[in-house]
């Protein structure tokens, strides 16, 4: 299994990059989340200068962030500093437009995005288009500019099948956050190759899911406030998520649904308020709150981190892998340097 770190754009996050080149990391990746961290183009071209063989991903871009055009040259641009380390992934804005009190875009816009983005980090021209006006664009000036000799490897976020389908017909990988149900990958798996033959596309790609990882010590309560303060940051965002969109509701045990309306009580905030993402989405991703301990409750820990003694993480990525993935992606919030040198040891 191939392992990856993904972690907020800040200054400083070349070190973290040059720290997970050092200890054998296949990708480093940064959100973009404009309202919450910093910029990612900004922070990966601080690692591309201070690497030179790790991978370097947005996890993830959207059409609902960025012109196509703008986006291709910040890529490109990107890639000039690092050729062919670039990976770039493409969603719907689920949580940067969230984090915005907006809704995220379509799954069609997604998949025309995508088109425009390979079209042009490829040096070919694609349209544009702004209300009625469209026009074919391309990049007038390469050169030193931009690299679009080198390939950018494009991967989509998938948390459902239809998302795994648009990424097989562009040829691209896909990318989910805290998804470890092997049934659930074996779907996407499927949703990709059915994409993939519709388009006539034979491209090999990879897949990449976000996680964290608690390895307990000798008798270490599973459940205890040390591992939720591990992976509490994944249970929380999938906690927020749900208090910002009540459907979702019907897909949570009760324990969980029970969690998302306390959530919602405690940040004094409904499901149906104008400004509910201003406290939502507070600190999202960062360590969680020692006063929301109680918020992650066990099923959470069981399904959205990895958790457990070193055998049986071993056990379990080694089914996650025979289930289509092919990269995880660790998100540490306590103390990244010795979560990153333990995932190391562990894969």
């Amino acid at each position: 299994m191939r392992k990856g770190i993904v972690v907020t754009a800040k200054p400083g996050v070349e070190d973290l990059a040059a720290k997970a080149e050092e200890l054998g990391y296949d990708s480093f990746w940064v959100y973009d989340t404009p309202m919450v961290n910093g910029d990612p183009f900004v922070g990966l071209a601080l690692c591309a200068k201070a690497t030179s063989r790790i991978r370097l991903g947005i996890g993830v871009t959207s059409p609902a962030l960025r012109s196509a055009p703008a986006c291709a040259a910040a890529l490109a641009s990107l890639n000039a500093l690092a050729p062919g380390r670039v990976i770039c992934g493409v969603g719907t804005g689920n949580t940067a437009r969230r984090t915005l009190g907006m809704k995220p875009t379509t799954m069609a816009t997604l998949e025309r995005f995508t088109r425009q983005l390979q079209d042009l980090t490829a040096g070919r021209p694609t349209e544009y288009s702004e209300g009625e006006r469209t026009r074919d664009v391309r990049f007038l000036h390469v050169g030193d500019y931009v690299d679009t000799t080198d390939p950018i490897e494009f991967v989509v976020a998938a948390f459902g099948l239809k998302a795994a389908r648009i990424a097989g017909r562009r040829g691209a990988g896909t990318i989910s956050f805290g998804l470890l149900d092997p049934a659930a990958w074996q779907a996407f798996g499927e949703a990709h190759r059915a994409g993939a033959a519709e388009a006539g596309v034979t491209t090999p790609t990879t897949s990449y899911v976000m996680t964290s990882m608690h390895i307990l010590a000798d008798g270490e309560n599973p459940h205890g406030d040390l591992a939720r303060d591990s992976m509490g940051h994944v249970a929380m965002a999938l906690l927020t998520f749900a208090a910002d969109n009540p459907s979702f509701l019907d897909g949570l045990e009760p324990d969980e649904a029970d969690a998302v309306r306390r959530l919602l009580d405690r940040r004094g905030t409904t499901a149906t308020a104008d400004d509910r993402h201003f406290v939502l989405y507070e600190n999202y991703l960062g360590r969680i709150y020692p006063q929301d301990r109680d918020l992650i409750v066990p099923s959470l820990v069981d399904k959205l981190g990895l958790v457990g003694t070193p055998d049986d993480l071993v056990k379990r990525v080694a089914t996650l892998e025979a289930s289509g993935i092919d990269e995880l992606l660790l998100q540490p919030v306590l103390d990244p340097d010795q979560e990153m040198a333990d995932f190391a040891r562990l894969l």
